[in-house]
């Protein structure tokens, strides 16, 4: 029985199955972004939990402030991250720069005060929401009559909890009301009502803007610790990315540095003759991955090979490695050990090597003056 197929991301060996459960949480574009994004974190997080693992880091899990607390594999994540990356809080002046570029951003948010009568179709017909907005059009025709006061019409006929209060929605922040009530009452001039109902998804809409107050510049002194906090953030943020694209690196040069299990544990990455020629927990499946990270034009080869003899990738690979240890002599052995000399991982140095001599002929020497 063949191992599970695997992708090598950011220099971990993968199982395509972890990388589809993970796509679950990251909504994207497409099924290929959030397939590129998980795999990414997969890598990412065993990146870093070998990490802590190699500086003999415990888990001292701490209560988040929606109450939750953290999982062993997130303390150990934020230790690594806390005790690799240092950034110096701002200064006054930079955070002064910061404010006066950016003066309009901080101020009050604007406030208003509104009222409304809701008119909800009875169902979700087209007919039923036609027949709503009909009524909704009919209160605005007769609030239109000075002797007719707004807050008798909304406890008479408001679908809404406000009717008690004759339609008051009391002070309002933005983000408060849907997008299209929001919209519709800032088109408004404070004591008017609207001429035309506004649709959401409760129903119609007659809305009057009672107040606008409008939002104040706020002083610098009162923005400083918000400014700094924010500016360390983005340091925090860079480094720490910056940390991580290190250890992909790291990763990537040296082919395959670790691989997750079927059951998303942290195994050893390398791989070794012996473990190819035994075939020790189906190894020669994962020389796909392994040679597609590490030398895509071989692996094409390889590939390529493995067609045109009839044999699968990693029974090509297999072949050949078992070919040349049981054909190699004294000078061969010589010149495998000189290839692999000053590679991150002698064991795929003797694999490409062996299959370099055998797929990749040596260039012919040519003689330019022919000596008589």
């Amino acid at each position: 029985m063949s191992a599970a197929r695997s992708k090598v991301i950011d220099g971990v060996e993968i199982p395509e199955r972890l990388i589809a459960e993970e796509a679950q949480n990251h909504p994207s574009d497409s099924a290929e972004e959030a397939l590129r994004a998980a795999g990414h974190a997969l890598a990412i997080r065993a990146l870093l939990l070998d990490r802590a693992h190699q500086m003999g880091l415990e888990p001292d899990s701490v209560i988040e402030e929606d109450g939750r607390e953290e999982t062993p594999e997130e303390a150990l994540i934020r230790a690594v991250l806390d005790s690799q990356i240092r950034v110096s809080p701002p200064d006054t002046a930079e955070c002064r720069r910061v404010y006066d570029v950016q003066r309009a951003s901080f101020r009050t948010p604007t406030l208003t005060e509104a009222s409304h009568i809701l008119i909800s179709p009875d169902h979700d017909a087209e007919t039923d929401w036609e027949t709503a907005r009909q009524q909704a059009e009919d209160l605005i025709t007769r609030l239109a009559d000075p002797l007719v006061r707004f807050s008798d019409l909304a406890k008479a006929h408001s679908a809404c909890s406000s009717a008690g209060l004759g339609g008051s929605l009391g002070q309002l922040s933005p983000g408060d009301l849907t997008p299209t009530v929001e919209a519709a009452l800032a088109k408004l001039a404070p004591g008017t009502i609207s001429t035309e109902p506004v649709r959401s998804r409760f129903g119609w809409h007659v809305l009057r803007l009672d107040r606008r107050i409008d939002g104040r510049e706020l002083p610098f002194e009162h923005v400083h610790d918000q400014i700094a906090l924010h500016l360390e953030s983005r340091a925090w943020t860079a480094a720490a990315t910056r940390f991580v694209a290190e250890l992909a690196s790291e990763a990537r040069s040296q082919g395959i540095a670790l691989r997750l299990t079927e059951e998303g544990r942290i195994g050893d990455g390398g791989l070794s003759l012996g473990d190819l020629l035994q075939d020790r927990d189906g190894v020669s499946e994962r020389v796909e991955a392994w040679l597609d990270e590490a030398d895509p034009p071989l692996s094409e080869q390889v590939r390529s090979a493995a067609t045109a003899a009839g044999a699968t990738f990693a029974g090509f690979v297999r072949d050949q490695i078992c070919t040349f240890v049981a054909e190699a002599d004294d000078e061969r052995w010589t010149q495998l050990i000189s290839a692999t000399q000053g590679t991150e991982d002698p064991a795929l140095g003797c694999v490409r090597a062996i299959l370099k001599g055998k797929l990749q002929p040596p260039a012919r020497a040519y003689t330019l003056i022919k000596r008589t």
